[in-house]
């Protein structure tokens, strides 16, 4: 019994981690279908200005935090798992 539900939960984890990696996909396609539309009105309608800039980066800086929330952290090692090592690892050294 403990070890279905064991299975379940690692089911349900595996199924929350691929919705936030799709997720994260969504964004990054969403974000290179429009930034060439909003560069093109841009240089077409004000090309003495170009305010294109402002949403490359601000959306680009968003993209950016929401790939170190799915990816990053794990990559440098500071991922869910992290955070058991470091609990174990305290409780380890008050005993």
């Amino acid at each position: 019994m403990e070890i279905d539900n064991l299975k379940q939960e690692r089911y349900y984890k595996a199924q929350k981690r691929v919705k936030e990696i799709k997720g994260f996909y969504v964004h990054l396609t969403i974000y290179c279908l429009v930034m060439p539309v909003i560069i093109f009105i841009n240089l077409k309608y004000v090309p003495h200005f170009h305010w294109f800039w402002f949403s490359v980066f601000g959306w680009g800086m968003g993209l950016f935090f929401h790939w170190l929330g799915i990816f990053g952290f794990r990559l440098i090692g500071f991922g869910k798992n992290w955070e058991e090592r470091k609990i174990k690892e305290f409780m380890n050294d008050n005993n």
